[in-house]
């Protein structure tokens, strides 16, 4: 019986560039479903956090096709769509709506009323509080949604290979039916796990980045 092992520099070495492919494509799709549903969910995220009666139906609508098991939402979504990246591209999108919303409403919530009340008494006007104050100092926890939804949707992308783009998942997919190869199926599984990763550790430093205050007044 030839040998099986679950992990093997010669595949990796002879399938360098479709490993680093899939891995681009895999990236690529991650980083830009995040930014869009970023994009969508933080300014819901304001409004809900400004007009509380329609917590409730945004919070809630998000938090319903969160529920939606992702085989099937992509299955939903392939027949109108097509076959390919946009169903896998908006599935991903409505899947990391709920986390940053979430945490962009908590983190506006969290703000000290002092500080914002010291804004107010320096003549602040709404749209400056919100700005200036309320919005940097939500800001790490707007970070950790993306970082939450991130790690969540490296992991999703992999489901999309049931409509024909599943970066990484492609390879797993293959690895499954090629008499279970255990080296491309493990090869593409730590991929992922490293992928998922370095974004995370981005998002991190860039959140540490922009909230340099964070770090002085635990000093």
């Amino acid at each position: 019986m030839a040998a099986n092992p679950w992990f093997s520099w010669t595949y990796v070495v002879q399938n360098a560039e479709t490993l680093w492919e899939h891995t681009v494509q895999h990236a690529a799709l991650t980083v830009q479903a995040v930014a869009v549903a970023a994009a969508i969910a933080v300014p819901l995220g304001i409004l809900v956090s400004r007009v509380r009666r329609l917590s409730g139906v945004v919070i809630g609508t998000a938090a319903v096709l969160y529920t939606v098991p992702s085989l099937a939402l992509f299955a939903i979504l392939a027949p109108l769509l097509g076959i390919g990246r946009t169903p896998v591209f908006i599935g991903l999108v409505i899947y990391a709506l709920l986390v940053i919303l979430r945490n962009t409403v908590a983190g506006i919530d969290g703000v000290d009323p002092a500080v914002l009340d010291a804004a107010r008494g320096l003549g602040y006007g709404p749209v400056r509080v919100l700005v200036h104050v309320a919005l940097p100092n939500a800001l790490p926890s707007v970070v950790a949604g993306l970082r939450l939804a991130t790690v969540s949707t490296v992991a999703l992308v992999t489901v999309g290979v049931v409509v024909g783009y599943g970066g990484l998942g492609q390879l797993m997919f293959q690895g499954f039916r090629n008499n279970f190869y255990r080296a491309e199926i493990m090869t593409a599984t730590l991929a992922c796990v490293l992928l998922a990763l370095v974004l995370d550790i981005a998002l991190w430093a860039g959140g540490r980045a922009l909230t340099p205050w964070r770090e002085r007044s635990h000093a």
